[in-house]
């Protein structure tokens, strides 16, 4: 035990720079990508002699710990290496602190001290994650809850008899001002869920780094206790055999004294009182030994004396060669593990924070924006507001309602009488340029057109067809024709109503003479929702819907069905069962609005739009025994149905 044995455990043996350097330097199971062993700069700094083996001892090695061990420090993977837009190895700042590290070897607590604040970390991590989610579900609901008011209230504003002119404009655009900014919302919602699962995810991935790591640092020190208590056994046995030794060598002292006093006192008293004090010392009598016992015991005393110190310098070489592995090597590549784990959770909940903050903000700056743009970049919700003109809508809808309303017998008070007496002026009014010059006018025209006695409104279909010996409407395709050529790229047309007064004023003109109306002047052609609205009003005045009454039940059972082929059959076949006159203007119908769809991203009137504005309109809610209200979602089912299969179900392969 010459020095070799020093007290703090931090000298090194040849066992250390010989034979355990492929066994604990180059040890393939404690590889860890993120620690370099070359950056701790911790040498051995003195060389122990060679320490003494014995054969005697079958005993295995602690060192074996080290080399049986195949697990290893986890490696951890970097969850928000992905956040990045720019391609980064890690968020752990590559500069590590050194010192940091050294202070965490010299503390005891060092790896307690890191798993507590990792603990604490991903408390932090995680409270953020549940805001994320939390204020993503609020913002996604205000976003929706936005959006749908917005459409809907655009949509029952177009179904209604509000104000027109200026006022429909503005109201319009602020509705796609609300939409734009529930769709921000919306996409803020979505960006706070996906930082929500990325740090749910981080504080999955540090929690699982941080139990492997700390699962290794406890078998470490286990192995490194079981060594040093190894140790201290085998120190008290080597004590223990010391002691035998020691007892058995009084005794064979004891016997050589006896030796020599013995024969000179022979036969007086007093020799064998010296003989009796002898053995007593020496204990031999006591214990029956004689010289070659005693010789015997004291040859296998020094034999296990041997062995024993063998191995308490084998344990005492293996655990001084286990902690310098362990406090020179081990315990740093932990700490710096933990400590690189604590920092990349630290540094993502702050990086997530930061994010959120410029989304929080952006967010912010885009409401502003939308509802304030720079300048040319459109008008604002306060100026779009603005431009909003009480007195010009008033005037127009005034020159409008006297202009519908101006052919007909005037049924409130005279207004004719000399001015002087209070009497108002009359209103003029309008003759048709196309009429005759004469200023006769028929007592049954309207506004100067003539009644040629062939009415087009609540006239039965096929009579209509009979009597005009036509194969189609001539009303449905003059009307087609107009809105193919002037509204085929308005936005909500067929959903949008025209002016009521217009709307009247150009039913009576049709009704009574088609052919005089002129759709291609600016009157009719600047606002061709009124044509629009015309041609839903013939079709709702039909005595028998285009679809017919008989046919009606069949068309919402083919609707029902749940498989798209299926009902696509059963409908094609129910549209074949119509009456010639209707299949005729129901295919040339369709066609038109089969052209409408193809341009529905400019007047925004897909197949299930123009669905629901057609399916109350061709099947009438209202039937003879009653009504077909609850059929309603079936019917624009079928109608949906039939455009999307419009060429399969009218178009024939050899025309």
């Amino acid at each position: 035990m010459d020095g070799t044995t020093a007290e703090d455990g931090y000298t090194s043996s040849t066992a250390w720079e010989s034979s355990n350097q492929s066994e604990v330097r180059g040890h393939p199971g404690y590889s860890l990508d993120s620690v370099e062993s070359s950056s701790l700069n911790l040498h051995v700094t003195s060389i122990s002699p060679s320490p003494r083996s014995s054969s005697d001892s079958e005993r295995k090695s602690p060192n074996n710990f080290w080399q049986d061990a195949q697990t290893s420090l986890p490696e951890r993977r970097d969850t928000l290496a992905t956040i990045h837009s720019v391609e980064t190895p890690s968020l752990v700042d590559p500069s590590f602190d050194e010192n940091v590290l050294r202070s965490l070897c010299e503390l005891d607590c060092g790896v307690h001290l890191l798993l507590d604040r990792i603990k604490q970390s991903m408390v932090s991590c995680r409270e953020a994650s549940v805001f994320f989610k939390k204020r993503a579900v609020i913002e996604e609901e205000y976003g929706k809850t936005l959006q749908k008011l917005a459409r809907t209230t655009s949509e029952a504003y177009a179904l209604n008899d509000g104000k027109a002119g200026s006022f429909v404009s503005a109201w319009m655009s602020s509705m796609r001002v609300h939409e734009v900014m529930a769709e921000n919302r919306m996409r803020f919602a979505q960006r706070l869920n996906e930082m929500s699962d990325e740090l749910a995810n981080l504080v999955k991935e540090v929690d699982k780094n941080r139990k492997q790591t700390k699962d290794l640092a406890t078998r470490y020190e286990r192995a490194l206790q079981e060594s040093e208590s190894l140790t201290e056994k085998s120190k008290n046995r080597l004590d223990i055999t010391s002691e035998e030794l020691e007892r058995v060598l009084l005794q064979k002292e004891g016997e050589s004294l006896k030796e020599t006093v013995v024969p000179g006192r022979v036969g007086g008293v007093g020799g064998k009182r010296v003989i009796g004090k002898a053995v007593a010392k020496g204990g031999l009598l006591l214990k029956g030994k004689n010289p070659g016992n005693i010789q015997r015991q004291e040859d296998d005393i020094r034999s296990r004396m041997s062995t024993a110190s063998d191995q308490y310098r084998k344990a005492v070489t293996d655990t001084q060669a286990m902690r310098q592995e362990y406090f020179n090597f081990q315990l740093p590549r932990i700490l710096r593990a933990l400590k690189e784990c604590a920092d990349e959770i630290d540094l993502g909940t702050q990086y997530h924070l930061t994010r959120y903050a410029f989304l929080f903000e952006s967010i912010v700056l885009s409401d502003g924006s939308t509802l304030v743009p720079a300048n040319e970049e459109g008008l604002g919700l306060k100026a779009t507001i603005e431009l909003i003109d009480n007195r010009g809508d008033f005037k127009t809808y005034m020159q409008n309602y006297a202009f519908a309303r101006g052919g007909a017998v005037p049924r409130g008070p005279r207004r004719d009488g000399p001015q002087d007496e209070g009497f108002l002026p009359p209103l003029p009014t309008f003759v048709e340029k196309t009429s005759a010059p004469n200023t006769h006018r028929p007592s049954n025209g309207v506004n100067g057109v003539q009644d040629k006695g062939r009415p087009t409104f609540g006239v039965d279909l096929s009579e209509q067809m009979i009597r005009d010996n036509v194969e189609v409407p001539p009303i449905m395709q003059k009307c087609c024709e107009a809105i193919e050529k002037y509204g085929i790229r308005s936005q909500g047309i067929y959903r949008i109503s025209g002016t009521t007064s217009k709307v009247t004023n150009l039913k009576q003109r049709l009704d009574k003479d088609l052919d005089l109306v002129d759709l291609d002047t600016p009157e009719w052609s600047g606002d061709i929702n009124n044509v629009a609205s015309v041609l839903k009003m013939w079709l709702r005045e039909l005595p028998d819907p285009l679809l017919t009454y008989s046919l009606h039940q069949g068309f919402i059972e083919a609707a029902k069905i749940q498989n798209d082929r299926l009902r696509h059959i059963r409908l094609h076949e129910r549209v074949n069962e119509l009456p010639d006159p209707n299949y005729a203007t129901l295919k040339y119908f369709l066609g038109h609005l089969h052209k409408i769809i193809q341009h529905a991203a400019e007047n925004s009137m897909s197949v299930q739009n123009l669905s629901i504005v057609f399916g109350p309109t061709l099947f009438r809610q209202n039937g003879p025994q009653g009504g077909f209200i609850a059929d309603a979602p079936l019917q624009n089912q079928a109608i949906e149905t039939i455009l999307q299969h419009y060429t399969d179900i009218f178009i024939d392969e050899t025309e």
